[in-house]
């Protein structure tokens, strides 16, 4: 006998025999895990239809049961009062000091900031704290992917807290009182507000997402499996931390280009595939590195090679030749970006929440444009010394060569590094995004690329979202593929030309083997704009931006489009090349 309930056996009912019999609650991550295991054991048509089941279960019972959180639900604490007037001392304290001078008034404005949102924070807690595990809040905000959280909790029991205005700036005034006492009027005037901008905002940046779909399809639509193999040596390497929990899923499904070993015994040899019994042998080692290639140094010279992409993730095999992993890479980024912007309603304006700063950030990145906060950075490898002063502070560095740079900052600002500490080339000292182009010249190209992988992918993860790098890779890869001319050696191009890595590695081929002089040139890392509109495909220039500008400038040169990619393709009303005789562009 098995003790279980209604709810379950119905929900056993639509899986497979093979999956039958799942006893435990079943949460969103639950899901995609009981899908992954029925793609692997059972044939198409049936994951199909227990997709399909499985939704209509879920609209019926959703339905039927209209489950919710109420108000009355959530329960208050009763030292609410006693955390408010400490936090009204500690302001009128700060308050003080900025009336005797003693700090500026930024400064005010910023610890009265900090006093709100840790009093915020603390009592969000310890009204957590007092559901018990029979309460009905808890077990909807704890089954995940749902559309309740803490923080509507905090709003309905604890206190509202800071809100923004229209601009994105934070009120002074805290609300202090929450949904279940009522808010005052002021309060209730200075939270519309921000609700307004909520609401607004989920009308206009839907748009945004939509348009970074779209440069994102543009910039990587020609990035196409075209060989089995580029026979490169070269790879990243994939780090455990510091985000451990998903270090097994970002292995996974990729070609080693070192062994992986624990002490003597080798886990996976190099140049093999880490397949998921592989991958939890790795993860439940020691290892905490492993080297794998990757789209960022594949060396094909059009589209991708397929061992440098590895897994296809869609059926959990090897990417077959003509598959477009462009395409598939900017739906997979662009698709979440309508999340990014979408979740501003459900915090209807509260500090802290509000992800503006989430894809206007993903865009300055992909955009390689300067940071509206920038970071200084390390020029060369050293050691930091850090003097504070009355309202400022002094970072030196000290370089192991005997360099030496200082720099003089305001107090306010955050460091990210501390006294003592040991720094490398590239590194942030203060806080703030990295300007792209000063990391690529003092970095290098790989870094910077995987600079700019890891801060996006940040983004994202801050919104519980989950992407594989190897998406981002891919659009990056097409970021950094373009080179400017320094010297034209015997070739045809001009000074200052950008031109594709693929047509300047052709063009020098012809010249040396006619024993001429070989063009030299610089590495570019462009935004995926500029990029799209500096392709060797006038088709597929002039089908995105700037279209008079394109072809006068493609008819001027007399330049040939070779139809690489997707969309020059469609507009000519040929076949795409994503079959594997077609894609094998020779």
């Amino acid at each position: 006998l098995v003790e279980t309930s209604v709810g379950r056996l119905m929900f056993n009912s639509v899986l497979p025999l093979s999956l039958r019999f799942i006893n435990e609650a079943v949460e969103a991550k639950k899901i995609k895990h009981i899908v992954t295991k029925a793609i692997e054991t059972e044939p198409e048509t049936v994951v199909a239809k227990m997709i399909d089941d499985i939704k209509n279960l879920g609209f019926e019972a959703a339905t039927k049961s209209g489950l919710s959180v109420g108000v009355t639900d959530c329960g208050m604490i009763e030292e609410k009062e006693q955390v408010i007037a400490k936090a009204n001392d500690a302001v009128e304290k700060i308050q003080e000091y900025y009336l005797q001078g003693l700090i500026t008034n930024d400064e005010r404005r910023r610890q009265s900031l900090d006093v709100w949102i840790k009093t915020t924070e603390e009592l969000a807690e310890k009204t957590w704290a007092t559901y018990d595990d029979r309460n009905s809040v808890k077990t909807i905000i704890d089954s995940g992917g749902t559309r309740a959280s803490k923080d509507q909790v905090k709003q309905l029991a604890a206190m509202r807290g800071l809100v923004v205005d229209p601009l994105g700036n934070i009120v002074e005034m805290p609300t202090k009182s929450n949904f279940r006492q009522g808010l005052s009027i002021f309060e209730y005037v200075t939270s519309a507000r921000g609700s307004r901008k909520g609401l607004t905002d989920s009308a206009i940046k839907t748009a945004d997402a939509g348009y970074l779909t779209r440069r994102l399809v543009d910039v990587a639509h020609d990035a196409i499996i075209r060989s089995e193999d580029c026979e490169t040596k070269e790879g990243i390497e994939i780090k455990r931390l510091p985000r451990k929990e998903i270090f097994m899923s970002r292995i996974l499904g990729r070609y080693t280009t070192q062994d992986i070993k624990e002490g003597r015994k080798i886990l996976v040899k190099v140049g093999e595939l880490i397949t998921p019994d592989l991958a939890e042998a790795v993860n439940q080692s020691k290892v905490d590195s492993v080297w794998v290639r990757s789209a960022l140094t594949c060396r094909a010279k059009y589209g991708l090679c397929a061992k440098c992409y590895g897994w296809d993730y869609s059926n959990r095999s090897q990417v077959k030749i003509g598959v477009p992993v462009g395409v598939l890479a900017a739906q997979s980024i662009g698709e979440p970006g309508t999340q990014l912007t979408m979740r501003v309603k459900h915090s209807g304006g509260i500090v802290g929440l509000d992800v503006t700063q989430g894809l206007p950030r993903v865009e300055e990145l992909l955009e390689a444009r300067n940071p509206k906060v920038q970071a200084i950075i390390a020029h060369f490898p050293g050691k930091v010394r850090i003097k504070q002063k009355a309202n400022e502070q002094e970072i030196i560095i000290k370089g192991n060569n005997g360099e030496e740079e200082n720099y003089t900052l305001s107090s306010s600002i955050k460091l990210q590094v501390s006294d003592k500490q040991l720094v490398h080339t590239g590194q942030a000292l203060t806080a703030g995004g990295i300007n792209v182009q000063e990391l690529l010249q003092l970095s290098g190209l790989l870094a910077t690329q995987q600079y700019i992988v890891r801060q996006v992918q940040a983004v994202y993860e801050s919104q519980g979202i989950s992407i594989n790098d190897k998406h981002f890779e891919v659009i990056v890869r097409k970021m950094g593929d373009k080179l400017q001319i320094d010297m034209p050696g015997d070739t045809d191009f001009l000074v200052g030309e950008v031109v594709e890595r693929s047509r300047f590695v052709d063009i020098n081929e012809d010249v040396m083997a006619a024993g001429g002089d070989p063009a030299t040139a610089r590495v570019l890392l462009l935004g995926i704009t500029r990029s799209s509109l500096f392709t060797d495909s006038w088709l597929s220039a002039a089908s995105f931006q700037h279209t008079k500008h394109v072809l006068t400038d493609a008819a001027a040169e007399g330049a040939i489009d070779y139809l690489k990619g997707l969309k020059e393709n469609v507009i000519i009303g040929r076949l795409i090349p994503t079959s594997e005789e077609r894609a094998r562009f020779e």
